[in-house]
């Protein structure tokens, strides 16, 4: 007796998974295939040749604030649709999309934390979030972050990453620029220090306002920063550029930042400067001696 042959079901190309997506993440410096799991324990640097991949913004306060906390700052903010921008899809509609994709209410978030004890103001670009593009929601909550930590007499840790103003807002992003400068320079009155930290990529508008204002400006291994990228720098000019041109590396040879900053040693550095600027480099007492110590 013949039995009906069954039709094989037919599988999208769109529904085709990896065995093990999820599970082993490929090395986007030497390619070698690492397991998630491992990967994250070390906050997503490459255990073989260091390269440092993007993390979220949950990741990062983890990393630097202590029991990875922070009071939110002004997440009430929204942007407006000033230009009524549309290029297939509405402003507003991109929006809802990036805040779904970046889990984030916009392309920053602020608050205060605090790092070994001591409070700071803390910002973050969210990268994810429309390439971490400053507009006017993002330059309103910098401004909001140095004007509060001028008020309150705290250091400020801001972390860039970003793709430039954001394009959807036309000259109103472009603002932004003197607009988050003009309140460091008002921030600055209390004189508490401002450390940059400049993550990859930090470039465009971003770059070209707070990203290299800091008291010290700090930078992770392999970042790119700059205005613009070299491939638009080599298509203006027709020459071709140094090998690790606006790297971190190059930037730090060339004087153009004060520190790289692998992400194992990022808290204790950063911590470590912020004390010794907030106290005019004079050593803190020790909040409790140790056990057997005798004080001098």
């Amino acid at each position: 007796m013949a039995f009906p042959q069954k039709t094989p079901a037919v599988v999208h190309e769109s529904e085709k998974k990896s065995v093990g997506k999820g599970v082993f993440q490929k090395c986007a410096g030497c390619q070698t295939v690492l397991a998630a799991d491992e990967l994250r324990r070390l906050f997503h640097v490459c255990p073989h040749c260091g390269h440092h991949h993007p993390m979220s913004p949950a990741e990062w306060r983890t990393l630097l604030l202590d029991d990875a906390k922070l009071e939110p700052w002004d997440e009430h903010i929204s942007p407006g649709d000033p230009i009524e921008f549309n290029d297939g899809r509405s402003y507003p509609d991109r929006i809802r999309a990036a805040r779904q994709k970046a889990q984030a209410s916009e392309g920053i978030e602020i608050g205060r934390g605090k790092m070994f004890g001591d409070a700071v103001g803390y910002g973050l670009f969210v990268f994810a979030f429309m390439g971490g593009s400053m507009g006017s929601v993002v330059g309103e909550r910098i401004t909001r972050l140095f004007e509060r930590c001028h008020h309150e007499k705290l250091p400020v840790v801001l972390l860039h990453a970003s793709g430039g103003a954001r394009m959807q807002e036309g000259i109103l992003s472009l603002m932004q620029m003197a607009k988050t400068v003009s309140a460091l320079s008002r921030f600055r009155e209390c004189r508490k220090p401002f450390i940059s930290v400049c993550l990859h990529p930090t470039t465009g508008g971003v770059a070209a306002s707070t990203a290299f204002l800091g008291d010290v400006n700090v930078v992770e291994p392999g970042a790119l920063i700059g205005f613009a990228g070299p491939r638009v720098i080599e298509g203006t000019i027709r020459q071709k550029l140094p090998p690790g041109f606006q790297r971190s590396e190059f930037l730090l040879e060339h004087g153009m930042i004060d520190t790289i900053m692998p992400r194992s040693e990022m808290k204790a550095g950063i911590s470590r400067i912020v004390r010794l600027l907030s106290d005019g480099g004079k050593p803190r007492p020790s909040r409790a001696p140790r056990p057997g110590a005798t004080r001098g």
